[in-house]
């Protein structure tokens, strides 16, 4: 079953409305964005998700690997997710489970993208990540909010651990589900109304995902 995360999350009531729709997985952005908490406030969402026993995910964008590690372990997350110009070495580094994003560029298609994974896994050895797939945007580093072609994903799907994530939304994540059926899809700014975390798009996001498996 296609496991949802919802991102992006900046306050204990959100994580909770995405507790309560049936979210598989809770993120919170410790890197330089609109979403981005202090490392209090991660530490106080993931004790409170971790009470419903998921998984919290932390999104960090080029930083230090020792500042990423440390910053894990103060927040209590579970996985890091890298969402900046990470090297595949420098994944290596980093002692919590890694999500690994890779900004899907205009010009890329099934062969492109199944190709640059091969080339991680490669580098990589029993050190897989978890694959997010994102559009490419310059100067940003997720949460656009833009979705790119799905079914290049196709190939890669069917080989890695892979999360769709850019553009997702109640109405089209079924879709994707249906189509591709990834380990997981992620969702940010598609859940959110006026800059901020909706609970009723929560819920239809969870189930249009579920209904779909």
């Amino acid at each position: 079953m296609t496991k949802i995360k919802i991102c992006g999350i900046t306050e204990v009531s959100y994580a909770r409305a995405a507790v309560e729709a049936g979210a598989d997985l809770i993120g919170v952005v410790l890197a330089p964005s609109p979403r981005q908490v202090t490392r209090d406030k991660a530490r106080e969402i993931a004790a409170a998700v971790k009470k419903h026993n998921l998984p919290v995910v932390g999104v960090f964008v080029n930083m230090p690997a020792a500042a990423v590690n440390a910053a894990a372990a103060d927040c209590g997350l579970d996985w890091v997710q890298l969402s900046g110009d990470e090297s595949w070495e420098y994944c290596q580094q980093i002692e919590k489970p890694v999500i690994k994003a890779i900004h899907i560029m205009p010009d890329w298609d099934e062969k492109r993208l199944l190709a640059h994974l091969e080339e991680g896994q490669k580098k990589l050895g029993n050190c897989s990540p978890i694959y997010l797939l994102d559009t490419f945007a310059e100067q940003k580093y997720g949460g656009t909010g833009q979705a790119f072609a799905w079914e290049i994903a196709r190939r890669a799907v069917a080989k890695y651990p892979v999360v769709i994530a850019g553009g997702l939304h109640p109405e089209n994540v079924g879709e994707v589900v249906s189509r591709l059926k990834p380990w997981g899809v992620d969702v940010s700014s598609g859940v959110e109304s006026q800059g901020v975390k909706d609970a009723a798009k929560i819920k239809a996001f969870v189930q249009a995902a579920r209904a779909a498996n």
